[in-house]
């Protein structure tokens, strides 16, 4: 096994032994849920027309198709119960704004719709079938980023693709997810990754993992076997060892350019909870209508790994956990680094949920923010190598020029500028800005 790793980055506290030796607990099916029509990266879904016309009312079954897009860059959404229809309006997203959705109230029966069907044997299905089978099921990447799975197993015939990743990295501290999945679902990963790779005709198939998970890398190892062309490489425990990029680099050497896809080195990545919901797909017909996520934090009661249907609200899922502390001071969707603060817990889980955390003093800083000391700590830590203290003065300032030309756009959001800045400066917060800015302007 190889171990390589990535210039910058940094160490916080992990905090992930509450819930690493926790076992996946499937969870009761929610009383409603709330299903956003935008759930991914690209073009949001419209509501089907048979759907919409009945409204409220309108009887569903589980993998029901609700929304679709015609766009490239888009993923259906399916119902991830079954029972009635009883809304169809803006609802609370966890990204900050409101998100057309369906509320769906459970009929208790679980009944699923009568075209989930197995796709058949992986030998038998085309590199087209697959990928056919991954969009129609509505799978994007489940590690946060919620790109469209088929897209990216669709590369321009020029961009030939000889190396699909598996990310198992789990770099966000709290989070113990994708550990609990390898752990318990890693055949699934194994089948997944492999109709990937006959999807994009790829030679190689590598498992992503840090060693600070050696059980999830002996079991991955053990797995794996004998396969020829397929490995596994031990990755040392630092935040964001899992980021697309830095995955790329610690396991193969290679260089995604700056403003480039991983394409154009040869390279897919996917998570590990991609690989499951694909193989899923194919062999029992199911789109991605559950996945696993993380309850943690010193604000949760009972901390878990939970196997939860896409739409519970947060609310329901932090009763299940025995509620809150009344010393909760934030409440987090994703890890404590790139995760985003709610303001209430009447927020629906989506595909992009890999975690609920609710946070105490024991657990958040408060600090005010003070000048720049210009001590260069987050140019340091970077690891896109980019100057974060100068894009975020110049986004502060309305230079958002200035901005671009110092490759904000380059920037993934990882946190460690903030993390590890002394004067407490939000640098992560303002280069958002700056680039939110900067995607406007081209946009027009």
């Amino acid at each position: 096994m190889a171990e390589s790793s990535f210039q910058g980055g940094v160490h916080p506290d992990y905090n992930k032994e509450s819930t690493s030796t926790l076992a996946i607990v499937e969870m009761p099916l929610p009383q409603k849920v709330v299903v956003p029509m935008q759930q991914h990266i690209g073009a949001p879904c419209e509501l089907l027309a048979d759907v919409e016309e009945i409204g409220k009312g309108c009887e569903v079954k589980v993998g029901q198709k609700l929304g679709d897009n015609k766009g490239f860059v888009s993923a259906p959404v399916h119902a991830p119960i079954s029972g009635t229809v009883t809304d169809i309006g803006p609802y609370n997203h966890p990204l900050g704004m409101k998100i057309k959705a369906v509320t769906i109230e459970s009929d208790g029966r679980d009944e699923w719709a009568e075209n989930i069907k197995p796709a058949g044997q992986l030998e038998d299905l085309s590199p087209d079938d697959i990928r056919k089978i991954v969009r129609e099921a509505g799978i994007v990447g489940l590690g946060g980023a919620t790109f469209p799975a088929h897209v990216k197993l669709s590369p321009p015939e020029d961009k030939p693709i000889d190396v699909v990743i598996i990310n198992g990295a789990e770099c966000e501290p709290y989070l113990t997810a994708d550990h609990r999945v390898m752990l318990e679902k890693a055949e699934e990963i194994i089948f997944g990754l492999k109709a990937m790779m006959k999807a994009l005709n790829a030679s190689e198939g590598i498992i992503g993992v840090e060693d600070n998970k050696p059980d999830a890398l002996k079991q991955m190892e053990r797995l794996v076997g004998e396969e020829e062309n397929i490995r596994v490489c031990s990755l040392p425990t630092k935040y964001p060892q899992g980021a697309e990029k830095m995955l790329i680099y610690a396991t193969t050497g290679r260089v995604v350019p700056a403003g480039d896809l991983p394409m154009e080195v040869g390279i897919v990545n996917h998570n590990v909870g991609t690989a499951v919901a694909i193989t899923r797909a194919i062999k029992e017909g199911k789109p991605l209508v559950e996945r696993v996520l993380t309850v943690t934090g010193s604000g949760i009661n009972k901390p878990a790994n939970l196997q939860v249907r896409l739409g519970t609200l947060v609310s329901e899922i932090l009763e299940y956990c025995g509620g809150i502390s009344d010393y909760t001071l934030k409440l987090v969707i994703g890890g404590p680094l790139m995760g985003l603060a709610q303001p209430n817990a009447d927020v629906p889980v989506i595909k992009g949920t890999s975690g609920i955390l609710a946070l105490t003093d024991e657990d958040v800083y408060l600090a005010e923010s003070s000048p720049c000391i210009r001590c260069a700590k987050c140019v340091a830590v970077c690891p896109m190598n980019l100057m974060p203290t100068s894009i975020a003065q110049a986004a502060e300032h309305g230079d958002f020029k200035r901005a671009e030309k110092l490759y904000a756009l380059d920037c993934f959001e990882c946190g460690c500028c903030s993390f590890i800045c002394p004067s407490k400066i939000p640098l992560v917060q303002w280069i958002r800005i700056g680039k939110n800015e900067i995607m406007k302007r081209k946009n027009k």
